[in-house]
């Protein structure tokens, strides 16, 4: 299966409860069936975003390791294949952070969904006529 482009925003609502989603649990079913695929970035992302909701007290260290640990075995693929010419020119097109745009151009060039809850990165693959899940 073509598994989605797995963007920070959904992992986060499966493992902060403050921010979950009812969207997010379906695509953590996809996601388990049939795999998925992030940017290289992505964890070095997930695990800065659970360092500050540790920080803010939302999550404990043993949350956080356990966080990574259900992750890990969902068995997402890297990709370190970015077009940079095609990741600047979305980011100036859509005004994203180079960071988002490495999530729109992984699911351009690889033609998979983008899974995201991000609005302004989601509105940027609509206009590319990237799948939407989320």
């Amino acid at each position: 299966m073509n598994g989605p482009v797995l963007d920070c925003s959904i992992v986060c609502a499966w493992l902060l409860a403050d921010e979950s989603v009812p969207e997010a649990d379906s695509i953590l079913d996809q996601v388990g069936a049939g795999g998925a695929v992030a940017p290289g970035i992505w964890w070095a992302e997930l695990r800065n975003v659970l360092i500050m909701a540790e920080r803010r007290q939302r999550i404990s260290p043993s949350e956080t390791s356990a966080a990574l640990a259900a992750v890990q075995a969902l068995g997402i693929m890297l990709d370190h294949a970015a077009e940079g010419a095609t990741v600047l020119r979305l980011a100036r097109d859509y005004r994203i952070s180079v960071y988002d745009a490495l999530y729109l151009e992984l699911a351009i060039r690889e033609q998979r969904p983008l899974a995201t809850l991000d609005r302004a990165l989601g509105k940027a693959a609509e206009s590319e006529q990237v799948r939407l899940l989320g």
